[in-house]
């Protein structure tokens, strides 16, 4: 692993019991899906929090980016909160990034929570706060809905306190190319990864295991998107590269090419290894959670993908 990607700060672990603030940091949501999630919170044990002010709507943003910096750094602060949770993504959370108290957030390292549009602030504090953060199931997206979540990763990541491993066949998780690469597992949605280039907050991908997700992508698109994170260097110091579900993401009709004919096309003269077919983010079931930060294992044979990482949070 480079020097660039030095130990980060490791929240304290999720348990029975705890109080988990909810943000919406990006687009508004439909209340009857954050219900839902609440419910399913209080289900698997914990005490859903939020501010009021949460069902603010600006345009088509959960409130004003004042609303939602004050939230976010309002539920980092809170002694009592122990995880901060999205309620989901859509657009909106760049708004956040020149607003928000790296130092305050430094100094209540907690869990931070979400996918899609959420991206931008997994990669940026994980950068930048030093800070583990989840490519996790939101409260009005998967956590709502029936069979969204996988329960099991969520507590290895969460609430477990231990290194983690898991074997996916060939069937489920892809194999692309062969080889075995240590890193930082790193990543998230990749129009948003996209986005950080050319930015103040661009991604800092040497020495990671890059998890690349998205949907509703024509493969022209995904091919655009990854060459133009090929051309910017972004893949130069990558060691490994694992793909998610890429939910409706083929192209329409009957075409004699696949996606992952598209991203090996792009990805083949990296020779390291590569997968497809995780189900983290935007997935039709089984949303699983991936801490961003830590040290990590990707082994890809022809057989089947092997996934490990060393402990995401701290027992106290």
């Amino acid at each position: 692993m480079t020097l660039a990607q030095s130990e980060r700060l490791r929240p304290a672990v999720l348990q029975a019991g705890d109080t988990v603030g909810i943000i919406a940091p990006a687009s508004g949501f439909r209340r009857d899906d954050f219900e839902a999630g609440c419910a399913e919170l209080l289900r698997l044990g914990y005490q859903p929090f939020y501010l009021p002010s949460i069902f603010d709507r600006e345009l088509y943003f959960a409130g004003s980016v004042e609303r939602r910096v004050h939230e976010l750094h309002e539920m980092f602060a809170r002694p009592e909160v122990k995880a901060v949770l999205c309620v989901r993504g859509g657009y909106g959370c760049n708004y956040l990034l020149p607003h928000l108290d790296l130092d305050l957030i430094r100094s209540h390292p907690k869990i931070l929570a979400g996918c899609s549009d959420v991206t931008t602030l997994l990669t940026y504090l994980c950068d930048a706060a030093r800070l583990v953060t989840f490519h996790a199931p939101m409260v009005a997206g998967d956590i709502a809905r029936p069979g969204g979540l996988d329960e099991a990763s969520w507590l290895a990541a969460l609430s477990s306190g231990n290194a983690y491993h898991r074997e996916f066949p060939a069937k489920e998780v892809e194999p692309l190319a062969e080889g075995v690469a240590k890193g930082m597992l790193y990543g998230g949605c990749l129009s948003l990864l996209c986005a950080s280039l050319g930015t103040s907050y661009e991604i800092r991908t040497p020495g990671t295991i890059l998890f690349i997700e998205d949907r509703a992508e024509r493969p022209y698109r995904i091919d655009r998107m990854l060459m133009q994170l090929k051309l910017a260097g972004k893949f130069d110091e990558v060691q490994g590269i694992i793909f998610g579900e890429m939910l409706d993401c083929g192209e329409p009709g009957a075409l004699d090419y696949t996606l992952q004919q598209v991203v090996m096309r792009i990805l083949r003269d990296l020779h390291i290894p590569v997968a497809f077919g995780l189900k983290s983010g935007h997935v039709s079931s089984g949303s699983i959670t991936l801490p961003f930060g830590v040290p990590a294992e990707l082994s890809v044979s022809k057989t089947r993908v092997a996934l490990s990482y060393e402990a995401a949070t701290r027992v106290l």
